[in-house]
């Protein structure tokens, strides 16, 4: 089958393309731009990129059988319009994914505001190296895995019953003609889904104006899935924990970190983190139902990783029956996701890390673990605000505690020119509010060119963006005198 991706560099559509590929298919794909980790990983997988949009890339005798469109895309778009016109079969990336890909299987679907991919390639790292067979479909490039999507088994084993397939379950609409959130796509596969809620924290303004109506589709979530399936919700999130407790119809697993408060809830599942260990990996201990598991030890720091680990044990433990003592076993080899805390290189005794943070509350807690992870010398952040709602003010006030942790903080303009004044981030009053450490860039070289005359040997760089920034990531590492990152 031919199959054409409209917005392939998409993290999510280069993962289905990937799918697409591992089924044998013949695929070929389309966007403005093919940037590292995406564009790399298309090329090596054989998908033919195509630089812009024409729409006579839909007709003759290469006519494609589908046409998955991606949300970015909008309904002017040239091969979005030419689809439509020829009449050809097209579908949403979770459409796509649901009826080419989840039948057979059994879902673990991974949802909330935050960790959606970092456990989400937990999840499938466990399965995978406990030898469930697992598929996995995962909005950034894990390490350690082959691809960020994988088909996995279809087969109906009688010890594990129908293999798991683990999908980052994202929020954010499905495409123009159906805006609806992507994770609905993912649920009612069968009778006995599982679920992760992770958090639920106000996001993606542009699509939900105000905090009920995203938390409404959370509730809807919950409420899909089947009674003989399972939700794993961490319990120290207030608004999840609420949602969790009034919609879930099946079993709920609760999680949590030891101290934290959880309501009149009792977590099944409890993790102590434990202070940073001398080879700098993550170690805490985990008790399931009062009853201690040992402890646990793994390379991604930072307490938000532990809350990660633990949803992702719990979910495959509970919901899938793999061993305690396996996961502890194959979480220590767990090596994280790109541009998740991804160290790119060390130049001149600097460490130069890339990282997807752009919320305050991802921002907060991925500064504090390289800082507990590197606790000398100064850190450095470089933050670019560029998805819809950390160009907005929704955020202001607790942008300006979520630089607590950093010594510097270089503040880029905003990501987006489309933002009304009225309702885009002040960067000069968060400026202003984070004191001396803060500086205002006109742009990527002002901030390249601060780190290279200010960036010492033993410092940390963390440059936070969710797009690619104007390359300054390796700006920065030739800056440095560093290599290719």
């Amino acid at each position: 089958m031919r199959v054409h991706l409209v917005g392939v560099s998409g993290t999510g559509m280069g993962a289905l393309a990937a799918l697409f590929r591992e089924a044998g298919d013949e695929v070929s794909g389309s966007d403005t731009a093919f940037d590292p980790p995406i564009g790399p990983m298309l090329q090596s997988l054989g998908v033919r990129c195509e630089q812009g949009f024409d729409a006579a890339r839909l007709d003759g005798p290469a006519r494609p059988d589908l046409v998955v469109i991606g949300n970015a895309i909008r309904r002017t778009n040239p091969e979005a319009e030419a689809a439509e016109r020829l009449g050809l079969a097209r579908a949403s990336m979770s459409g796509a994914l649901r009826e080419r890909f989840l039948a057979k299987r059994r879902p673990l679907v991974v949802a909330g505001t935050h960790g959606k991919t970092t456990t989400s390639a937990m999840c499938a790292w466990l399965l995978s190296r406990a030898g469930f067979e697992p598929g996995w479909f995962i909005g950034g490039i894990p390490k350690g895995l082959p691809a960020s999507a994988a088909i996995g088994s279809t087969r109906v084993r009688p010890d594990h019953g129908r293999a798991p397939f683990v999908v980052e379950g994202d929020e954010y609409d499905a495409v123009y003609w159906h805006k609806r959130a992507k994770f609905f796509d993912y649920v009612g596969v069968g009778p006995d889904d599982v679920v992760i809620v992770t958090s639920v924290e106000h996001d993606h303004i542009d699509i939900y104006p105000d905090r009920a109506s995203y938390e409404a589709a959370f509730r809807e979530l919950v409420r899909s899935v089947p009674e003989k399936g399972l939700v794993v919700c961490d319990a120290h999130d207030a608004a999840a924990r609420a949602i969790v407790a009034a919609e879930a119809r099946a079993e709920v697993a609760w999680y949590a970190l030891d101290h934290d408060d959880t309501g009149d809830v009792t977590p099944t599942w409890l993790a102590a983190p434990v202070g940073p260990q001398p080879d700098g990996a993550q170690a805490f201990d985990l008790f399931a139902g009062g009853v201690s598991c040992g402890r646990f030890s793994m390379r991604v720091p930072g307490r938000h990783n532990v809350r990660n680990a633990a949803a992702a044990i719990a979910a495959c433990a509970q919901g899938f029956g793999v061993s305690v003592n396996d996961a502890r076993q194959h979480l220590t080899a767990f090596e994280g996701v790109k541009r998740r805390q991804e160290l790119l290189g060390t130049p001149r005794g600097v460490r130069v890390y890339d990282d997807f943070a752009h919320h305050p509350t991802a921002v907060d807690e991925t500064l504090r673990a390289l800082r507990a992870r590197h606790p000398s010398g100064a850190l450095w952040v470089a933050f670019e605000p560029r998805s819809a709602t950390a160009c907005r003010a929704l955020h202001q006030e607790a942008y300006a505690h979520a630089f607590d942790a950093a010594d510097h903080v270089l503040l880029a303009p905003l990501g987006r020119t489309n933002v009304p004044a009225a309702e885009a981030l002040d960067l000069a009053r968060l400026a202003r509010e984070l004191g001396p450490k803060a500086e205002l860039a006109a742009g990527v070289e002002p901030i390249v060119a601060r780190l290279a005359a200010g960036a010492k040997d033993g410092d940390t760089v963390a440059i936070f963006s969710n797009g690619a920034f104007g390359g300054i990531h390796q700006r920065v590492l030739d800056a440095l005198g560093g290599g290719r990152a």
